[in-house]
């Protein structure tokens, strides 16, 4: 191929390679989601695991599926979920209310107001709320299949069985691990 021909193969690509980013589904515009709703004033009552209201604060649908950030009102004291981990995303959880427990990896850490932990993908993870409420925002990078993980979730009537929750957190690319945390 002589240099002319291979420059503009370069140049078609690169032009090819533009409009695709040009075509990302995201929001193009700035929003306000206002103290205490939901990014779509929907927000998910997780149900059967524990006791959460999640508002989406940021959507996937937001940020081409980059980012997925959420408020989480915690209502299940000594309650969280199973140990699991994230197949591609890291997490990461602000804490603005309450207390908490986190495991990651083998390494326990106390969490109160104002304190920050990141999650690593593919390393297995815990809470427990060690408080009667709490809140907390949590983000997901890439944001994932959360958001419907979470619309899932709070459709759940009963507590469901150990397959159950193992199931639908496959679906959603994580996987169960380990029981949820204990308080002592």
């Amino acid at each position: 191929m002589k240099r002319n021909q291979f420059i503009a193969v370069v140049l078609s690509l690169f032009a090819w390679m533009k409009t695709k980013a040009i075509n990302v589904q995201q929001t193009v515009k700035g929003f306000k989601v206002p103290a205490g709703e939901a990014r779509f004033g929907i927000p998910y009552n997780m149900k059967g695991v524990t006791l959460n209201q999640l508002d989406i604060k940021i959507s996937g649908k937001d940020t081409d599926s980059r980012l997925a950030v959420f408020e989480q009102t915690s209502l299940t004291y000594k309650g969280g979920p199973p140990l699991h981990l994230h197949l591609n995303q890291d997490e990461w959880f602000y804490v603005l209310e309450g207390k908490y427990r986190f495991r990651v990896g083998d390494d326990l850490y106390d969490m109160t107001p104002g304190d920050t932990i990141f999650l690593p993908r593919r390393v297995p993870h815990a809470f427990i709320q060690l408080t009667e409420r709490g809140r907390v925002i949590v983000s997901y990078c890439p944001a994932g299949r959360m958001e419907d993980f979470f619309a899932a979730t709070s459709q759940w009537t009963s507590t469901p069985t150990k397959e159950v929750i193992a199931n639908v957190f496959a679906d959603h690319g994580m996987k169960v691990v380990g029981p949820p945390l204990k308080a002592d």
